[in-house]
């Protein structure tokens, strides 16, 4: 389930995936998460949205403009721990 920095969500059916299993790793250890509660998920969410430019320059990448299936994947992954 994680993302690695190579790692691609090419479709609306691989995104949806990765959002069922994000949701089996909260059900399973959503205790150790960061962010436990909707309202701390969301505010990481956003924050690692606003952030993602430096991610992207850290690890040689080009900030898709537009978005892409991949960044909302990482996005919502990052959400779990990102503050």
């Amino acid at each position: 389930m994680p993302l690695t920095p190579d790692s691609e969500v090419r479709s609306r059916d691989e995104l949806v995936t990765f959002v069922r299993e994000l949701h089996q790793d909260y059900l399973r250890r959503g205790h150790a998460w960061e962010n436990q509660s909707l309202d701390r998920f969301l505010e990481g969410l956003a924050a690692r949205m606003d952030d993602s430019p430096g991610w992207y320059r850290n690890f040689q990448k080009e900030l898709p403009q537009e978005g892409d299936w991949t960044f909302l994947a990482r996005a919502l992954q990052a959400a779990t721990v990102y503050e």
